[in-house]
């Protein structure tokens, strides 16, 4: 792996040094998987078009006027402005590539071929360089150079016809859950490609795509199609092979609960105070409540309705069954129960400003702690960087941006 430069100062406990990352990707998927990495501690230069990641448009904004979009999978990272279209930039991007180990983007296959920024281009500059590339739609098919984006994805990967109510119109997920968990899969596969190369010595190509990440989350919605011919329906709140899993409106809310088994049916039946419904033979088993699954909800939206949230949530806890309510997003922030996973951080911008955002999905117990250092302005550290890694004086900075290189 690159050695460490000497300027580069790094928690001495995080797992990633001296990894450096140049980010080229835009928008969620890409920027989430390195801004990841330097939460781990590598070094991330993410690299922008001189007008900016289209991401800082997008959404509320800071008190200092950049999105909170942008700020959601930037952290960490320093940020230099290139315009790949000039000759100048492109060889600046080549001695950055030199310095670094894995390099990601998000141009449609054509685009980043037209720019030099293709594993066969980047390989000859740095033989060992783990490549990464996310598209839309992956890097083969007819639909290779298609753009595409999580709300194209969830209705062209299936995803839409399994949420919402019978013959009722598309819905989206809320969350952008196939970008977010795309940037996931591509932080596994870059990991898995370094592991590699210090056995081979041999860099990599690792491609992901929304598609791709899309369908393998289909799980056994997919599964059933494929080995049993059998189609999920929409459910609502609830799920086609399980009964009753879903949510049920009580005096001041709703209620989310449900039973996986027989015995947690057993359970919950008793929780509420219902052991009539269990001793029922239409209800006794996951498939006979399947099949009488209208009767059954209606008894249970009847009987949720005679009491509170809190009182069934009680009842549930004491009888170990699943359970929770509907919280809004400004509830579930400030709820105990995150603050203890450090699901909340902060970070802070150059002029000292603090800037909260999402903790780590995952925690290592040698290094719990993420960046603290805010997503960068545009351009921020581009001085910085070309001083510190390709060793450019003031002068030679000072004419790459007279050129329009940077």
């Amino acid at each position: 792996m690159t050695v460490q430069d000497p300027q580069i100062h790094r928690e001495p406990v995080a797992p990633l040094p001296p990894i450096r990352v140049i980010d080229l990707s835009r928008v969620l998927a890409g920027p989430y998987c390195a801004q990841l990495l330097a939460d781990m501690g590598a070094d991330v230069i993410k690299v922008e078009a001189p007008i900016g990641d289209e991401n800082r448009q997008w959404g509320a904004r800071h008190e200092n006027g950049t999105t909170c979009n942008f700020y959601s999978v930037n952290r960490g990272k320093r940020g230099i402005t290139l315009n790949l279209k000039s000759p100048e930039a492109k060889t600046i991007l080549h001695g950055l590539v030199r310095k670094a180990d894995v390099l990601i983007h998000s141009f449609l296959p054509e685009t980043g071929a037209k720019l030099g920024v293709d594993y066969e281009s980047l390989k000859a500059v740095k033989p060992d360089l783990i490549f990464c590339s996310v598209s839309g739609f992956g890097e083969s098919g007819p639909l290779r150079n298609k753009p595409g984006y999580d709300l194209m994805m969830q209705a062209f990967a299936g995803v839409m016809s399994t949420t919402g109510f019978a013959n009722g119109p598309p819905i989206r997920s809320g969350v952008s859950f196939i970008d977010m968990s795309t940037g996931m899969m591509l932080y596994g596969g870059i990991l898995t490609a370094l592991i590699n190369r210090m056995r081979t010595s041999k860099g990599a190509w690792v491609h992901v795509s929304l598609l791709e990440t899309a369908i393998s989350l289909l799980g056994y919605h997919a599964v059933s199609w494929l080995q049993a011919g059998v189609l999920p329906t929409k459910e609502g709140s609830g799920i086609w092979h399980l009964c009753p899993y879903q949510a049920f409106p009580c005096k001041d809310g709703y209620l989310l609960a449900g039973a996986t088994n027989d015995v947690a049916w057993r359970r919950f039946a008793v929780a509420i105070g219902r052991t009539d419904l269990d001793r029922d033979e239409r209800f006794k088993t996951n498939d006979n409540r399947l099949k009488h699954r209208d009767i059954l909800v209606g008894l249970l939206e009847e009987h949720f309705r005679t009491q509170d949230v809190a009182h069934w949530l009680d009842r549930f806890d004491a009888h170990g069954v699943a359970a929770s309510p509907l919280h809004s997003l400004d509830q579930v922030l400030a709820h105990p129960q995150v603050a203890a996973n450090n699901m909340i951080v902060n970070a802070r911008t150059k002029d000292g400003r603090n800037v909260p955002g999402l903790g780590m999905p995952f925690k290592i117990s040698t290094y719990s702690a993420t960046s603290e250092r805010a997503a960068p302005d545009v351009g921020a550290d581009t001085n910085e960087v070309l001083s510190e890694v390709l060793g450019l004086s003031e002068s030679e900075v000072q004419k790459l941006r007279d050129c329009g290189a940077i």
